[in-house]
Parts: C-alpha cells; sequence; structure tokens
C-alpha cells in the first residue's frame, strides 16, 4: 500500500497493523496449513527473524518445531493423494480450527481478555472459512479422474501459505486487504459448493420419490 494511503489511517489503527496481520496470517494458514504454519512462525522466531510474541515464543522451542516439522511434512504428503487429502481435512476439522483461534488470541494475550476473546472468535472464524474452502474444493476436485488438478492445488497452496505468511510479515496492510479479497471468494466459493450439493442430494433422491 503506498505510503500516503498509510498516513491516512488512524495512529491506534496503524500501531495494530503489524499484529492484526500476524493474528489473521495464523488463522488463515491454519485454515490451509495448520503444521507449517506453526512450524514457520516458530523457526522464524528461533532464528530472530520474526520476533514472536511472548504468549508465541513456544513455537520456537525445539521440541515444538520437531514436532511441527515432522508433521508438516506428513501433511504435505497426505495432501498430495486423491482422498487421502479429504480423509486428513475431515480429521484435522477438529484441530484446525481451535488451533486457529487459539494461534490468534495468543497474537493478543498481552492486551486484556476483551481483546483474546475477540481475536478467538474472528481467527476461529476465518480458520473455519478457509478450512472448508479447502476442503470443500479438494473433495470436488477428488470426484474427477484426472489427479493433475488435486496435485495443481495442493502445490498451489503450499505456495500461497508460505506466499502469504512472507507477505504479511514484509507488508502487513497488503496482506490484510489481500485477505479480504479471498474471504470474499471463499464465501463465493462455499456458497457455489452448498449448490452442487443441493443438486446432487436432490438428483439422487429424485428417482426414489417418482417411483413412490
Amino acid at each position: 500500500m503506498p505510503a500516503q494511503w498509510l498516513a491516512l489511517l488512524p495512529g491506534p489503527v496503524l500501531e495494530h497493523v503489524p499484529a492484526l496481520a500476524l493474528a489473521a496470517a495464523l488463522a488463515w494458514g491454519a485454515g490451509l496449513r495448520l503444521y507449517l504454519v506453526v512450524f514457520v512462525f516458530g523457526l522464524l522466531g528461533r532464528l530472530g527473524w520474526w520476533p514472536l510474541p511472548e504468549s508465541l515464543e513456544l513455537l520456537a522451542h525445539p521440541a515444538v518445531l520437531a514436532a511441527s516439522g515432522f508433521v508438516s511434512v506428513v501433511e504435505l504428503l497426505a495432501d498430495k493423494i486423491p482422498w487421502i487429502d479429504s480423509a486428513w481435512d475431515a480429521v484435522n476439522t477438529f484441530i484446525r480450527i481451535p488451533a486457529g483461534a487459539a494461534l490468534a488470541a495468543a497474537v493478543f494475550g498481552d492486551s486484556g481478555a476483551a481483546w483474546t476473546l475477540a481475536a478467538a472468535l474472528l481467527g476461529g472464524t476465518l480458520t473455519a472459512t478457509t478450512h472448508f474452502a479447502k476442503s470443500g474444493t479438494r473433495a470436488a476436485v477428488n470426484t474427477t479422474p484426472e489427479p493433475v488438478s488435486n496435485l495443481a492445488l495442493s502445490f498451489g497452496e503450499d505456495v500461497a501459505v508460505v506466499g502469504g505468511l512472507w507477505l504479511a510479515h514484509a507488508h502487513p496492510m497488503l496482506f490484510l486487504l489481500a485477505l479480504l479479497a479471498f474471504l470474499l471468494f471463499a464465501v463465493l466459493l462455499l456458497r457455489a459448493i452448498a449448490r452442487g450439493l443441493r443438486r446432487l442430494f436432490g438428483g439422487a433422491r429424485s428417482p426414489s420419490s417418482a417411483d413412490r
């Protein structure tokens, strides 16, 4: 964002842009690659390239880095195999969303209970939106007989996560604007998936209804 645009923002808002970008990046990334996000942020904090809030310094602990690094490799491999990726997404529905909420809340852990709760609610919603858009798209793509589109989506998600984390660090305001565009696209995508499911199950019920 041009510097003159940033100058138009109120001082308190501008002051919190890096923290907002960090919380949003953690929540958004958790919906796509939770373990990779934990590993990357922990490694950046460990190397001193991205100072982490005190409440997130745990991510830089060697044990957490080892665990998140190992599981991120497993996730990256599982995500490349049709239907295995959907099964992985289904299991991680119960992990990604609360983890995304917790990570976002931790960014504002020193800002008081109200900010922490607000960050948890918004972070969990962001993670859920991202997760369901991802898993719905992958499930739809898995119905096609060829594996190329599945692999392309998976590698695209890998690049998007790494690129998004870099953008949140280098240009936090640009990341927040890009995130707004992503959320609009995700909502439209979820609506399209929901309509497709209604048509699919409606068509499946039609013959039995006609027989009666």
